[in-house]
């Protein structure tokens, strides 16, 4: 329940969870004492997916018909992909890179050693605006601009103790600026852009794992980064930085090095950028083959060592639901013996999500709210918008496969209440492709009244809390069994409905909330319940809902 949602089969944590939510609706209710009754009005239905990655464009037309469209079906965040900086040697190096027709890494670099080369692009021209060093230059070339960075090896600022550097040649298009359009783009239009950070290339031997030979030249390069967006991007709608580089939720030293590459790109922002946060998105991998098998418990001990690589940061981390990788599962227990719809089953094969998977993505996101718990980090879900793909659902030219309403929904309900934020993996393509169905885009405009139910409290006086989006004006049906073992089936008017409820707890803000008042009554315990909504609007919710007593 609300952010302290433990796993349903477990019964004594399942009393710590009861008690914990009868304190924060007393709270909700000596709060509506003191400030007068709780607003009944329901607000403008959008969907409840908050932020997306997205690809960035160099047109400004474009960023702002996508960040549009964006905020058209409730999203206020985006976040763009790191690119990467790639060892390089002179003969590598653009030959349209010149200065008085000699090579401009050789040219810029003239007089002091050199111990490695490096390119990067990341759609933007640096130019003038990233010129710190005596040795920094910048060159255009037709429609192209180069900016050559002569960083030292050893010491800080611009000068080598021992005189020796690394240049690097950054490329990009004349005029444009693909971090300086979105964030543009967000600030007009109130929203918030996430850029992605430098990454290092990844290893030839343990391909998984970054290439950290180089990690004193890629923090010196993302401190040259940030000092960049400082210069050029120094708006309202940049909220941060992504790292782009990403590691399973898995708690074994193997990962280390992601953790220190995180641990070092932070320490600058939080030199360079202080007033801005960063965002990192691990993924669930739950399955019981196929080289997954994450319990929860290493999960959640990743999710801790992820958020000790702030650095003095405020750190997002945004967990992927794996849904769309056939990584991880959404289910409920009582549905734990069906069999994995057609989309995983591509992935897994057929069989029961109880066989495949060691557990639902609910009891991995309950779990990584402890781990997150008293580090200073911020849990928020990163809900996966595509499905495996299959001959029945192909997006474009995509690996992955457009996904179903009903199959967002359900994801979305299975990230309970623990996430104060949800994003998506990712709009182009999965929300704008159209193939078998219409645009997901389409899809979710025209189903953002379908109730979502992301949790429930079964109280001991036949009340029963019920929290998720679209939940105001209608009925609620509630299934159960008593202690005396006679199953009941009722439905009721919802009551105090309370538009605020996530907002007042300090967890996702967009989270409603109401109460299905039974009559005096009892819940077996061990035994499944089941909860559907009718809302005002006459829409009932298309993912099944159950819980345990």
């Amino acid at each position: 329940m609300e952010k302290f949602r433990p796993k349903p089969s477990t019964t004594h944590l399942a009393r710590a969870r009861h008690f914990v939510a009868s304190l924060f609706a007393a709270f909700i209710l000596v709060i509506g004492f003191v400030h007068g009754p709780i607003a009944q009005a329901a607000p403008a239905p959008v969907y409840p997916i908050s932020g997306y990655f997205i690809y960035g464009s160099t047109n400004d037309a474009v960023n702002v018909k996508k960040l549009t469209d964006i905020k058209s079906v409730g999203g206020d965040t985006v976040i763009t992909f790191g690119s990467r900086l790639k060892p390089a040697t002179l003969s590598t190096i653009p030959a349209a890179c010149t200065i008085s027709g000699i090579n401009c890494a050789t040219a810029a670099a003239s007089g002091v050693k050199v111990k490695r080369y490096f390119t990067y692009s990341d759609g933007s021209s640096w130019a003038s605006p990233a010129i710190l060093c005596s040795r920094d230059k910048t060159v255009t070339s037709g429609t192209t601009v180069y900016t050559i960075l002569v960083l030292p090896v050893e010491g800080s600022g611009c000068n080598s103790p021992s005189g020796t550097y690394d240049v690097v040649v950054i490329n990009g298009v004349t005029s444009t600026s693909m971090s300086v359009s979105l964030g543009k783009a967000a600030t007009n239009l109130g929203m918030k852009f996430y850029a992605g950070l430098p990454a290092p290339i990844m290893r030839t031997d343990v391909t998984y794992l970054p290439d950290l030979s180089y990690q004193a030249t890629l923090s010196l390069f993302t401190a040259r980064f940030l000092i960049y967006q400082g210069n050029v991007n120094n708006v309202p709608g940049l909220a941060g930085f992504y790292h782009h580089t990403e590691m399973p939720l898995s708690d074994g030293a193997v990962w280390d090095s992601v953790l220190t590459l995180y641990r070092i790109q932070n320490a600058r922002i939080a030199q360079y950028q202080p007033s801005r946060s960063a965002v990192v998105s691990p993924y669930i991998d739950s399955r019981t083959a196929f080289g997954g098998r994450v319990t929860v418990d290493q999960a959640r001990n990743a999710a801790n060592k992820i958020a000790k690589t702030a650095n003095g940061v405020k750190l997002a981390i945004a967990v992927q639901d794996g849904m769309g990788t056939g990584k991880g599962a959404s289910f409920f227990s009582s549905e734990s013996g069906n069999n994995v719809d057609q989309f995983a089953a591509s992935i897994v094969g057929s069989g029961s999500w109880g066989s495949k998977y060691l557990a639902p993505t609910r009891d991995y996101f309950w779990a990584l709210s402890e781990g997150v718990r008293g580090t200073g980090a911020q849990l928020w879900a990163n809900l996966e918008g595509m499905a495996p793909a299959t001959s029945q659902n192909p997006c474009d030219n995509s690996l992955r496969g457009q996904s179903t309403k009903t199959r967002i929904d359900k994801q979305l309900q299975q990230l309970g209440n623990t996430p104060v934020k949800v994003i998506s993996f990712m709009w182009d393509p999965y929300f704008t492709c159209a193939g078998t169905w219409a645009p997901m885009l389409d899809r979710l405009k025209a189903g953002n009244t379908t109730p979502i139910i992301t949790d429930s409290i079964f109280y001991g006086n036949g009340d029963v809390l019920v929290t998720g989006h679209n939940l105001s004006g209608g009925t609620i049906r509630v299934q159960w069994s008593d202690a005396n073992g006679r199953v009941l089936d009722k439905t009721v008017t919802a009551a105090d409905y309370n538009a605020s409820y996530g907002k007042q707890l300090g967890i996702n803000p967009l989270l409603e909330s109401v109460t299905a008042k039974l009559g005096a009554t009892s819940l077996a315990s061990g035994k499944h319940y089941f909860i559907d909504v009718v809302n005002g609007a006459g829409v009932k919710n298309d993912a099944m809902y159950s819980d345990r007593g």
